[in-house]
Formats: C-alpha cells, sequence, structure tokens
C-alpha cells in the first residue's frame, strides 16, 4: 500500500518574513500565511529551503508553526522543514515541531560536506528521527553532496515513517526516476520549479516548491489541470513563469523570492543575514516580466 496520500497535492513552503532587525514579523507572515491558504493549497510548509530553514532557530521555527495553526482554518497538513547538520538536532528540531503541532517533517540529509555519511549513515539518520519523533518524513533531496538515490529511497520507505520524497536535485529526470522505481510505495513530489508542471504530466503526486510560493493559484490550476488531462493549458502556464523563474533561481534564493513577491503585491520583509537586498537590475527585469504575469486562477 502506498505511503503518504494525505500530503497528496501542492504544497507550497512559506517565506519566513523578518523584520529589518532580524526577527520574524508575525503579521507579514500572517498575511501570507492566509494568501496561500485562500488559493486553495492541500498542505503547507514552515521552514523550508524558501524559508530559510538552515537559519531558523528551533524557537523561530515553532513561532511560524504556531502561526499557520492559528490561520488554518481549513485543516489542511503542515508539513514542517528540518535543516540539521547531525542526527541529534535534527531530532530535537524535529520533536519541537511536533510539540508545536506540525502534523509530517520534510527533513533534508546533512549537508555540510565534510559531515557527509554513505548510505547506511542515511539510512541511520531518517531511522532514528522515525523512531524518536513519530511524524510522517518526506525525505528532502536537495543536497547534490549528499543526493539520496532511488535505491536508497527505495530502503528508505522501509522505515516506519518514511512516506515520500520532494525531489529537488537532478531536475526532473531523477523525479521520473523515483516515480518508475518507487512511486507504487511512497510519494514522489515535484521541486522542478522550472518545468513543474511537465512533472505533474509526468506523474508526480504533487508539488513541494518555491515557485507555489510565488503562485499558489496558478499552481493549484496547472496541477488540477494536469488531474484532467488538460496538458495543452497546463503547459500553457508553466511557459508564462518560466521567463521569471531563469531570473529568481540563484544565490541568495530567498531574497529573489521576496523581491519577486514585492512586486506581486506582497511584502515580505527582509531575510537573514548574510544575503543582501537584490540589485535594481534584477529586479527590474521580474519587473519587466511580472507586468504581463500575475497570480490568477
Amino acid at each position: 500500500m502506498k505511503k503518504g496520500e494525505r500530503f497528496r497535492g501542492i504544497t507550497p513552503p512559506v517565506l519566513t518574513t523578518f523584520s529589518a532587525d532580524e526577527k520574524i514579523d508575525t503579521e507579514r507572515y500572517r498575511r501570507e500565511v492566509r494568501y496561500l491558504i485562500d488559493a486553495g493549497i492541500d498542505c503547507i510548509s514552515p521552514g523550508g529551503s524558501t524559508g530559510e530553514s538552515a537559519a531558523l532557530s528551533d524557537d523561530e521555527l515553532v513561532q511560524l508553526i504556531g502561526v499557520i495553526r492559528e490561520e488554518n482554518r481549513k485543516g489542511i497538513p503542515v508539513v514542517a522543514g528540518v535543516a540539521r547538520c547531525s542526527t541529534q538536532a535534527a531530532i530535537a528540531t524535529a520533536l519541537r515541531a511536533k510539540a508545536a503541532g506540525a502534523d509530517a517533517l520534510m527533513v533534508t540529509p546533512t549537508f555540510y560536506n565534510v559531515l557527509v555519511p554513505d548510505d547506511n549513515g542515511n539510512e541511520k539518520f531518517y531511522r532514528a528521527i522515525s523512531d524518536a519523533v513519530g511524524l510522517p518524513i518526506i525525505v528532502y533531496n536537495v543536497i547534490p553532496q549528499n543526493e539520496i538515490s532511488s535505491e536508497l529511497f527505495s530502503r528508505l520507505l522501509e522505515i516506519e515513517n518514511v512516506v515520500g520524497v520532494k525531489q529537488s536535485v537532478g531536475g526532473i529526470m531523477a523525479m521520473y526516476d523515483m516515480k518508475v522505481m518507487c512511486g507504487e510505495r511512497g510519494m514522489v513530489f515535484a521541486a522542478t520549479d522550472e518545468m513543474i508542471y511537465s512533472c505533474f504530466a509526468a506523474g508526480a503526486d504533487g508539488a513541494i516548491s518555491a515557485i507555489l510560493s510565488l503562485f499558489p493559484r496558478l499552481c493549484v490550476k496547472m496541477w488540477r489541470l494536469a488531474n484532467a488531462g488538460r496538458h495543452d493549458e497546463g503547459l500553457k502556464i508553466q511557459n508564462r513563469l518560466y521567463p521569471l523563474w531563469k531570473i529568481v533561481r540563484g544565490p541568495q534564493f530567498p531574497a529573489r523570492m521576496k523581491a519577486a513577491a514585492k512586486l506581486l503585491g506582497r511584502d515580505c520583509g527582509y531575510s537573514k543575514s548574510p544575503m543582501t537586498e537584490v540589485s535594481g537590475e534584477t529586479i527590474g527585469r521580474m519587473a519587466a516580466i511580472l507586468r504581463t504575469v500575475r497570480d490568477e486562477d
């Protein structure tokens, strides 16, 4: 039986709204959460890479989950991001997220390159978190120097609480490989932002991806079009978003996301140091594209 069906569909990772002094701006965050939920999303994820997960303290992650719980009038699942560089640190963060009300975890493999384990070490990492926390786990496959292969993911699905993978590293081909090898046993979520509809058409079980945070209504529409087999319409939306994504991706990614969101009328504040403001030239290029692309369903 396939694990994790509860989390199928569109799961945007929420941008973390910091004030100029790097404190969480809860009112901005509250507005952003409301916007995403009102767009018809299926789940919501505080503390993903888009939300600067590795830079968040446990207290900050708890604070974000608390705001979501207050605004979550539709009762959609909350998938909390955990990005830590040791098993014990990941367990500690995951336990705090569970106590705060998270329904599931999205756990990044360890990422500091000299601390990267082999496959046995990765299996021990996820098994220890599963045993200690007891929440569903989505493997966040995003670390190039610690990539989770489809063969290893197949092993990880033997762990009680591992239910899926967010496939970021390796693009659409890696997502498809995961789907072919493991898609009958666990969920395979897309995260190839520039080709998100193509991932849906190739059989992804949904997406946990930054582009969903910028354009939740359009991404919900693409997901529904894919499920209805209306591929020409879905590809047209993907093609409209593609030029923007070529500018948003790259260094200082959360700051670029916030610059794009601000151009769309959503002020998500600042990013944590050492990220700096996005250049005027980059913002100008985004603005030129966004004159013709809005998040409208």
